[in-house]
């Protein structure tokens, strides 16, 4: 089997990682892999997986992209694969341009993911093209199937996202010479409790209230620091600023760190006593929150999205409505107390996930062989 895979970019989020995980599973079962994107930091990763990585501008967000079509139809019948499988809406347009212009006794077998609660439009609909569907959470299945009515419901496949726990074993403990580096770059953190919140610094991943819920927790007396994961586009600037006066604001600025993009999650999630999912609008799906309860983190996130079925299965003490700080600071106390952990995240692995996946790329292709 041939699979090509089409996405913006291969920079950091949860979509370039499903990628990864899926070229690296065909290409260790014995198929080959394929990726087109505009590049990016994960190309490398990628590559060394024994993947093929074709770079193309498919990723900008303008009328220009459709120039692409020609030429990304001209790889397809150059390539020959099997399956494409388009994971982002810009994309997901120029791919399926291209593959409906294609004879559709030889043209692949076409699966999209739709991975996010994109906005409810014409051009966001191409991620409901597919000949099958794949929604990352049960939350998704229903964003589809209430806001493309057209969609047939019986296409759509529901594949929860899933870590490995090999990966993220339980118990895990970051290792002494990452744990001595950290020691010596953050001196003054030793001996406190670490709540962990991991996020692109916008307004909707929810920073607003992990800081809020950091000097709640200060005020009761609690001896904990924050930290806040995630790197800053340059057009939110502004708004990195407000976050940063907002803690000055509540007395808490020594309180809080910005840490930026990082690369060793696992060992930060492993040193933290809480971590967080605090978004005001749901997650597709969640995958920090994952990897936090597959080493037996708790974690604290509002009930809605993906984020809630994780936590209503493995851990439902960390279950907070929507926007309520009061109750999130009030879960927090009890779990810096007592320390419940999550013992187990169930069906939410890896293994599961990409054998899913194999399944749907297998069934369409049944389906193709019985058309023939």
């Amino acid at each position: 089997m041939k699979v090509l895979q089409i996405l913006p970019e291969l920079n950091s989020g949860g979509v370039e990682r499903g990628t990864l995980e899926v070229a690296d599973f065909l290409v260790k079962h014995g198929h080959e892999a394929l990726v087109v994107s505009g590049g990016g930091r994960q190309v490398g990763d990628l590559e060394a997986l024994g993947a093929k990585h074709i770079k193309m501008p498919v990723h900008k967000k303008s009328m220009g992209s459709l120039f692409q079509v020609k030429r990304f139809r001209k790889l397809l019948e150059d390539e020959k694969p099997d399956i494409l499988h388009i994971r982002s809406r810009v994309p997901g347009w120029i791919a399926y341009l291209a593959w409906k212009k294609m004879d559709p006794s030889t043209r692949p077998r076409l699966v999209s993911t739709v991975h996010g609660f994109y906005s409810v439009n014409k051009y966001s609909a191409v991620m409901t093209k597919g000949e099958r569907v794949i929604g990352v959470s049960e939350s998704i299945r229903d964003y589809i199937v209430w806001n493309y009515p057209r969609t047939d419901a019986r296409k759509i496949s529901v594949i929860h996202r899933g870590v490995s726990a090999r990966e993220f074993p339980f118990g895990y403990e970051a290792p002494p010479e990452w744990r001595a580096e950290w020691n010596s770059l953050h001196p003054r953190l030793s001996g406190k409790r670490l709540l962990l919140l991991s996020g692109r610094i916008t307004r909707w991943k929810g920073q607003i209230d992990f800081i809020r819920v950091v000097a709640g927790l200060k005020a009761k007396g609690s001896d904990i620091h924050g930290l806040i994961v995630g790197e800053t586009h340059p057009k939110k600037k502004a708004f990195e600023a407000e976050l940063i006066q907002l803690a000055e604001q509540l007395g808490v600025n020594d309180d809080i760190t910005f840490l930026g993009h990082r690369r060793d999650m696992k060992e930060l999630i492993s040193i933290a006593g809480i971590v967080y999912s605090l978004s005001l609008d749901p997650e597709a799906f969640g995958r920090v929150s994952l990897e936090a309860l597959a080493i037996g983190k708790p974690v604290i996130g509002y009930a809605h999205g993906g984020v809630r079925e994780q936590l209503e299965q493995i851990f439902p003490d960390g279950l907070v409505k929507p926007g309520d700080v009061a109750l999130a600071i009030d879960r927090s106390a009890g779990i810096l107390e007592n320390s419940p952990r999550p013992s187990s995240i169930g069906d939410f692995t890896l293994e599961r996930m990409l054998s899913s996946t194999m399944g749907v790329y297998a069934d369409v292709l049944g389906q193709a062989k019985k058309l023939e």
